[in-house]
């Protein structure tokens, strides 16, 4: 072989190798994180509480904890949680769409090898053409092919690396919606549970509430006969009764359907499921709030790490389209034997034999290929502006239940306040009533109001304890760090 043709084949030969290592379109490079360390302009509450025994405090930079829920030390909770991590059917359908990304990763991979065939072909004709001797025209021939055949497409543009690259980010995004899935789900458990623990409570005073509301219109209607009042004092007072026991069946309905969706999130029928006794005072507020900061937050939460995936992907989409417009390069070959019997196929038969090498370059599609480029760069386009929507959103929602625990500190403070003093007032005419000072309407009136602060101190409490909640899953769930969530959603 001359010189220079064999230096030519070398330089073919490098070059091969250069475009191999090469990806058309751009290289993902993931978003900033942002340098902020604080969620709104008011910066951190540091703490906030309504007594000392109830105090809760932030720890800025902590993370959540696994198994966050055990933060409100309620057995039942736990109880609950355990069922529905193990039979809730969006977890299971979550998980099955991962396993489902998880597979088409590998057939996509598939790709990158060789791909090998064998067929067997067998033929039955006559010849209509002057023989050559060995086989008379007219005559019946058999034939019996048996070949291996081995392609191999060259991936010199990247092509078929940038479809696995958006497989592999599919991957990542199922992932973070299986942890989503995940999170969700037990911070619907913790709300629900707390709902049901007040709407329970909520009930016991309301019917003693109605109860106590009845004697003292027993008690109005008796001072009406007996002349010492009119009757528009017994009228305010039904009127009073009827509108509490008018609030009554909506607790009650709410108490159902809260009950009938915990249920649900176990993986059972309302039917067949008892709902443990959840108690409001059975389930502790927790002392210490994890507050991750905001550089944190992006790298945890499962909503913003599944729209990074998407991202991901639709980047990997451009160069998809970008090596569609460039040359696709194919090497061929096979090896077989044919014979004119059956039983010969395998000794004495001809050998067959090619190979062979293809290049197709698209020429003209119309502007089909460019198109469809201009489109994958808009859709990475969309997909970035839905990244920076879904970090901002995770910011105001952090924002919103900072503030919301303040607030709640400051209300539970105040509910407390009230709950104390009327009971004081309640004491104080009990016992002005047994020295004979004061009648037993005074009582009751003391009774009532003392009942009426308690339910707002539920309401108060459950609040509470349900933003707080709201913030463990706000700020990602603490899966990082929990094995049993990672291996449901196929993370290491």
């Amino acid at each position: 072989m001359p010189l220079r043709f064999r230096h030519t084949g070398i330089a073919c030969c490098l070059m091969l190798l250069m475009l191999s290592g090469c990806s058309a379109g751009p290289d993902f490079v993931r978003p900033a994180e942002p340098q902020g360390n604080r969620y709104d302009r008011n910066g951190t509450p540091w703490h906030n509480g309504a007594s000392p025994d109830s105090l809760q405090r932030f720890a800025e930079g902590a993370e959540p904890s696994p198994h966050w829920w055990r933060a409100f030390r309620s057995k039942q909770i736990d109880s609950v949680m355990t069922s529905a991590l193990a039979g809730n059917p969006g977890l299971q359908s979550a998980q099955a769409s991962l396993r489902q990304s998880q597979e088409n990763i590998k057939a996509g991979a598939g790709i990158f090898f060789p791909q090998v065939n064998a067929s067997l072909q067998q033929s039955r004709g006559n010849s209509t053409t002057a023989g050559s001797g060995s086989v008379p025209t007219g005559s019946v021939i058999n034939l019996s092919t048996l070949t291996a055949s081995v392609s191999y497409a060259l991936d010199l543009f990247g092509g078929q690396r940038r479809t696995v690259e958006g497989l592999r980010a599919q991957v990542d995004q199922q992932q973070a919606l299986t942890l989503g899935t995940w999170m969700m789900l037990s911070g619907n458990i913790v709300n629900t549970s707390i709902a049901i623990a007040a709407y329970r409570e909520e009930i016991g005073e309301l019917e003693q509430l109605i109860a106590i509301e009845k004697e003292q219109l027993s008690i109005a209607e008796n001072q009406y006969r007996s002349g010492l009042t009119d009757y528009s004092a017994v009228l305010a007072m039904k009127s009073q009764l009827e509108s509490l026991e008018a609030s009554l069946p909506p607790v009650r309905r709410s108490l159902s359907q809260s009950e009938h969706l915990l249920a649900t999130l176990v993986g059972k029928s309302p039917s067949e499921w008892q709902v443990p006794e959840l108690k409001l005072t059975e389930i502790a507020l927790p002392d210490r709030l994890p507050l991750s900061l905001p550089s944190e937050l992006v790298r945890q939460r499962p909503d913003i790490l599944a729209a990074e995936a998407q991202l991901h992907a639709a980047n990997a989409n451009i160069g998809i389209a970008t090596a569609a417009m460039l040359p696709s390069f194919t090497l061929t070959g096979n090896y077989g034997r044919s014979s004119g019997s059956m039983d010969k196929l395998l000794d004495g038969s001809n050998l067959v034999w090619g190979i062979g090498a293809g290049v197709v370059q698209p020429l003209f599609n119309g502007g089909t290929l460019a198109a469809k480029r201009r489109a994958a760069i808009a859709g990475r386009d969309r997909s970035l502006a839905d990244y920076r929507q879904t970090v901002l959103s995770a910011f105001a929602q952090v924002a919103d239940l900072l503030r919301a625990l303040e607030e709640d500190a400051n209300l539970a403070r105040s509910r407390a306040r009230a709950v104390n003093d009327a009971g004081l007032s309640l004491k104080l005419i009990q016992t002005r009533y047994k020295a004979g000072l004061a009648d037993y309407l005074q009582v009751i009136m003391a009774d009532i109001q003392y009942r009426q602060s308690r339910i707002g101190q539920i309401q108060a409490q459950a609040l509470r304890l349900q933003d707080s909640a709201a913030l463990y899953v706000a700020l990602g769930g603490g899966w990082q760090h929990d094995h049993d969530a990672k291996g449901k959603a196929g993370l290491k």
